[in-house]
């Protein structure tokens, strides 16, 4: 077993980890778990993460390459109002892909990229729903795009 430490959401941790961990198990083990774990394969987008600024599937990143890292997880990256319009678009159903969707969403929100509606199906074309269908999905992050880029005027 080997420690790995890492800023998560703004605290510093530390997980027990073994060599072929991936981060997504080590959180998980620790109890962190707001990155939810599916195909592990990383496919699905569920397990999404900022680590060090870039989205990265936590699923395939070996745990100990994250030594001093920051980790950004859907607890520090849901906005409130992106919360709002998945929940007024009937974005989420389950849950289960909510984290991974809302970590791509905000990543292509903050990027400061007029969004379209083919731009964020792009976007957040690694990511997989099996309740919603994508629509809802997309009307939500169009939304806040639209507000937050009327608010910076």
């Amino acid at each position: 077993m080997s420690v790995v430490r890492l800023t998560l959401d703004g605290t510093a941790v530390e997980l027990d980890t073994t060599a072929s961990s991936s981060l997504l198990r080590a959180l998980r083990d620790a109890g962190h778990t707001r990155a939810q774990g599916a195909c592990e394969q990383g496919e699905c987008g569920s397990c999404l993460v900022k680590i060090d600024g870039l989205v990265q599937n936590s699923c395939l990143v070996p745990a100990m390459i994250c030594d001093d890292s920051n980790v950004e997880t859907v607890a520090s990256l849901m906005s409130q109002d992106l919360a709002v319009a998945f929940a007024r678009h009937g974005a989420v159903q389950c849950g289960f892909c909510t984290p991974g969707f809302v970590v791509a969403a905000e990543s292509a929100l903050v990027s400061g990229a007029e969004l379209t509606h083919e731009s964020v199906r792009e976007r957040l074309a690694g990511n997989i729903c099996r309740c919603t269908g994508y629509l809802g999905i997309i009307e939500a992050v169009l939304e806040v795009s639209h507000r937050r880029r009327e608010g910076n005027r």
